[in-house]
């Protein structure tokens, strides 16, 4: 990746036409050819970019532009239609280049299955007295994430998701009327736990006896202390 700090103006030409003034900006290049131009501002979104495939040429500076202060001009064309990006640069503060690597790509916190983990783990959030049988405990339609058993030795099913809907709510109805069928676990009764749950899921879980449990992820894996909050 290679990033530029310049004042520069930028004329954008092709689908549309749009022109950047002269001013002092971020420029970066990267491996994949995009080219984008950032203010020190407007949070992420670049002020204007040329997405790949695109080739970046420098070209010489003919003597007009010379005369208004430009040192150095960047063409960038995409190769699969006529939008080009043309940059002029007046003054360079900053030019380095940096090898990133290979990116693992973005790991997202709270996913159902770490979720499924740390409340196997944390057992009790269900109710006192439960303990655990298995998780991901299998049906002829796919495996319930938890199956547990409470302090009388009922059997109870739950569903785990990051954002309750209505869909998690079908989802756990249709285990249920197949685990009730089971002589050996029923009466089953079943739980829909997720970080979030919908107003509609709620009432739907309840009009047909199943319980909601909202999971504080931030409690759960020990980074939040509920006991210091104030609200």
């Amino acid at each position: 990746m290679r990033l530029v700090v310049a004042r520069c103006a930028a004329r954008y030409s092709g689908r549309l036409n749009a022109h950047l003034p002269e001013a002092t900006r971020l420029l970066v290049v990267k491996a994949d050819g995009s080219v984008l131009l950032h203010s020190d501002g407007g949070s992420y979104k670049p002020l204007n970019w040329m997405s790949p495939p695109c080739v970046l040429a420098v070209r010489k500076v003919d003597d007009a532009a010379r005369e208004r202060g430009v040192t150095e001009v960047w063409h960038v064309q995409h190769t699969k239609s006529d939008d080009r990006l043309e940059i002029e640069l007046f003054e360079v503060l900053h030019d380095s280049a940096h090898d990133l690597g290979i990116d693992p790509g973005l790991v997202k916190d709270g996913v159902e299955a770490h979720l499924q983990e740390m409340l196997a783990a944390q057992i009790d959030l269900l109710g006192a007295g439960l303990t655990l049988v298995r998780r991901e405990f299998p049906t002829a339609i796919g495996p319930v994430d938890i199956l547990a058993r409470d302090a009388s030795g009922g059997t109870v099913a739950v569903e785990i998701k990051r954002r309750g809907d209505i869909d998690g709510v079908e989802q756990l109805t249709r285990y249920l009327e197949l685990l009730n069928r089971d002589p050996l676990i029923a009466p089953v009764r079943g739980v829909f736990a997720a970080q979030e749950i919908k107003p509609q899921a709620r009432v739907l879980a309840q009009d047909r006896g199943i319980g909601c449990l909202v999971l504080d992820y931030d409690a759960m894996r020990g980074v939040d202390d509920v006991d210091s909050r104030l609200f």
